[in-house]
């Protein structure tokens, strides 16, 4: 039995065309896979562990722990204690480093506008907008965006703005306390006070050699909020040396940076 298409292509006066098959189909040209750039990897002594992006970020949290306001702005009427970029990048930067995170803008929107002070000095206000990525030790990425403000008179008013971003994201992606105390600096005693901490008791934390030097940076802010920064103990070598001086001198042995 002839279909409708075959009667119509007698009726032409032609044949009815067969289809064709699949094997007469173009062939598609297959690209090979990316490169895994990966592949080739032997992990040193000193690398840091091939962990995804967000474990990476969350070790990263957990050794930071907390970071106080230990610096103070005092003018034109207003008092206030605050966390400065510069702390909170020397706090990150090296446990960023120590578990393979690297933090990298990339791209950066910014405004601007002119405006004077109360005393009438003229100024400029940059806000910025930035886009980051929280690269992994494996090249796996974490995407956020902060945003900055700054005013100056001058040319640094982008880059201050970009500062202000910059330790938004470190403070909010990290959601860093400002103060956390170590679990073994107290204890409760029921109907009694908790006893202060001791300064032989920071001693001994800041000579262990698994403090990290995060942690030094957090027990100087302690220290400070105490008052005990001036108070001596004998230190490794039996010699009195304030807390301070102590903290210093490890912290710049742990660092490289010296005394």
């Amino acid at each position: 039995m002839s279909t409708i298409a075959e009667r119509a292509a007698a009726a032409a006066g032609r044949t009815a065309e067969e289809p064709s098959s699949s094997q007469d189909a173009p062939a598609v040209e297959e690209f090979p896979p990316a490169p895994d750039p990966m592949a080739g990897y032997e992990p040193g002594d000193d690398d840091p562990d091939m962990v995804p992006v967000h474990l990476a970020w969350l070790r990263v949290r957990k050794e930071v722990r907390a970071i106080a306001k230990g610096e103070q702005y005092n003018g034109g009427g207003t008092r206030f204690n605050f966390r400065g970029v510069d702390t909170v990048v020397n706090t990150f930067g090296p446990v960023t480093l120590k578990h393979g995170v690297n933090v990298l803008p990339t791209q950066v929107d910014a405004e601007y506008r002119d405006t004077t002070t109360s005393k009438g000095n003229k100024m400029r206000e940059c806000t910025v907008r930035v886009s980051w990525l929280i690269v992994g030790p494996k090249g796996d990425t974490l995407a956020l965006q902060t945003q900055g403000e700054a005013l100056d008179s001058a040319d640094k008013g982008t880059a201050k703005a970009q500062s202000v971003a910059l330790r938004v994201l470190l403070l909010t992606g990290g959601l860093t306390p400002t103060h956390d105390k170590d679990p073994d600096s107290s204890h409760v005693e029921r109907g009694n006070e908790a006893p202060a901490r001791s300064a032989e008791s920071y001693r001994d934390e800041i000579l262990d050699k698994k403090t990290s030097p995060s942690r030094l940076q957090q027990i100087s802010y302690e220290l400070a909020n105490l008052r005990m920064l001036n108070t001596k103990v004998a230190n490794e070598n039996n010699d009195q040396e304030t807390l301070d001086d102590l903290g210093r001198r490890i912290y710049g042995e742990r660092t490289g940076g010296g005394s």
